[in-house]
């Protein structure tokens, strides 16, 4: 059984679906008004890891994000470029579907955006209007917080504590508070200002708030109640409190079943923020960092707790992910050089122990998406694998069970949105041989062609010829020219076996 922590009752529950083997999710989108920051990125991660395990388990899951592109920051940059706001909308859409399928994030079965969708907000505001959850304005609309006894669970709030100024409840822009009959209540529609995107409604021309967009679009998309709505920490209160209360209002039923959230991202233990010069765009880590490096250092750490993200942390990423990447290489080498032999191995305890880390990592990811904990699991196997397989060469026999033992650590790690076998690949590409090997394997072992792996070939071939007529001056001549360009020769009982570091 899946457990999750749901926010609103404060411990982990038993994951309760809708319909047996299905299920909808809620995941709130970005606002695009800039690129997104690795911040964002890390709740937008979390959410794809635990979408892709759910698919893993079988669940057939209905995923929705918004995104949302009408919004007050949106206005401001488009007066601050002196253009549209739906063009400043539409370019910041662009780049964020861009930079999420660079870090292999997978896209959602629908990603509506709050400009389409006007129509059904106008609808749920006048159902909250006609059942005197909401008021107008001067062609603004209230929802009235107070009308909804339950305000506040999902947070963990008092309502009357939050009397004395809980800014971010009130309504955007200056001079409203005078207008609504509790300053505690937030605005649903916004009457319509010169210069800003409009629509036509039954409280005269205007634009939704903030919090409806997501309450209108999962309502239409995945039907009331469905299963799980997550986001970052930050958006609990006031975003998915608002949420939550106007669409129970409406609809006089459960909004979502579970909710769930994130923690926040800090660089080098400090609060990423502009004024501190540490604010990070997903886009420029990209261009220094693998998006399988990336998405690795997300997860060693839970999906719920604060991630430390710094240069140091990338690199001891980079490095835990190459331990992987070459136990599947080596475990490659070890079956393409597989001969008509008796096993070396326990045959038996290899194909329990595979059983065994694919359960280890289920159990791990049925405890709230224990990211970290799964990742313990791999690497615990493969140490057992190279513990079982090191310094041998494996029998034709052999084959099937270690080729179960690998394919379950590409399966294992698939699940989390890293292809192993692809990252390998991109490393050996970026440590392609030097140019120089082919001339010293025209020196030495007389070839004549240009391809460099071809001319480390033909020196491990010259070299194991020498060994073979006892010329050990040409070996060490291999050997050391080999070294000399950054090859590192290992001797195995099928044949040497050469590494490039470059």
């Amino acid at each position: 059984m899946i457990r999750l922590y749901d926010t609103k009752v404060r411990e982990k529950v038993d994951l309760e679906t809708l319909e047996r083997g299905k299920v909808g999710m809620y995941v709130c989108g970005p606002t695009v008004y800039n690129y997104i920051h690795v911040g964002n990125a890390r709740t937008f991660i979390s959410f794809d890891n635990i979408r892709r395990y759910l698919m893993w388990r079988g669940f057939d899951v209905k995923f929705v994000q918004n995104v949302t592109d009408v919004d007050d920051k949106i206005i401001g940059k488009s007066l601050e470029e002196g253009r549209p706001a739906a063009e400043v909308a539409a370019e910041y859409t662009e780049a964020f579907i861009e930079d999420m399928r660079r870090a292999n994030v997978l896209d959602p079965d629908v990603r509506p955006k709050a400009t389409e969708e006007i129509p059904e907000m106008i609808e749920l505001i006048g159902e909250l209007v006609d059942g005197g959850h909401a008021y107008e304005v001067e062609g603004d609309v209230y929802f009235s917080v107070r009308s909804f006894p339950d305000y506040g669970a999902l947070s963990g709030r008092n309502v009357d504590e939050m009397e004395g100024g809980h800014r971010e409840l009130r309504a955007d822009g200056k001079g409203v508070e005078d207008r609504k009959r509790d300053p505690l209540d937030f605005a649903l529609w916004k009457a319509a200002k010169p210069g800003e995107p409009a629509w036509e409604s039954p409280w005269g021309m205007g634009r939704p708030g903030w919090h409806i967009e997501c309450s209108a679009m999962s309502r239409k998309y995945l039907g009331l109640p469905f299963d799980i709505h997550g986001g970052g920490g930050d958006l609990v209160f006031p975003h998915h409190e608002n949420e939550r209360a106007q669409s129970e209002a409406a609809c006089g039923c459960t909004f979502a079943n579970h909710w769930m959230h994130g923690g926040m991202l800090q660089i080098n233990s400090e609060k990423m923020s502009k004024s501190l010069g540490n604010f990070k765009l997903l886009r420029e880590v990209l261009e220094t960092t693998r998006p399988e490096v990336l998405r690795f250092l997300m997860l060693q750490t839970h999906y719920r707790s604060p991630l430390d993200f710094s240069a140091d942390r990338l690199d001891e990423a980079a490095s835990a992910l190459g331990r992987i990447e070459n136990a599947v290489k080596n475990l490659d080498w070890l079956l393409a050089n597989a001969e008509d032999i008796p096993s070396p191995l326990d045959l038996r305890a290899l194909m329990d122990r595979t059983r065994q880390a694919k359960m280890g990592f289920i159990l791990a990811m049925d405890d709230d998406f224990n990211t970290c904990k799964a990742l313990g699991e791999v690497f615990d196997f493969i140490a057992d694998v190279n513990a079982q397989t090191a310094g041998k060469t494996l029998s034709l026999s052999d084959v099937p069970p270690v080729r179960d033992a690998r394919a379950l650590i590409v399966e294992l790690m698939g699940v989390f949105g890293i292809d192993v076998e692809a990252a390998a690949d991109a490393a050996d590409e970026a440590s392609a041989y030097p140019a120089e090997v082919v001339a010293l394997a025209a020196d030495i072992a007389g070839y004549e062609g240009s391809d460099a792996a071809e001319a480390v070939d033909a020196l491990l071939a010259a070299r194991a010829d020498a060994r073979a007529a006892k010329d050990w001056a040409r070996a060490d001549a291999v050997r050391d020219g080999l070294c000399g360009l950054g090859f590192t020769i290992e001797d195995t009982p099928q044949g040497a076996r050469v590494t490039y570091e470059g």
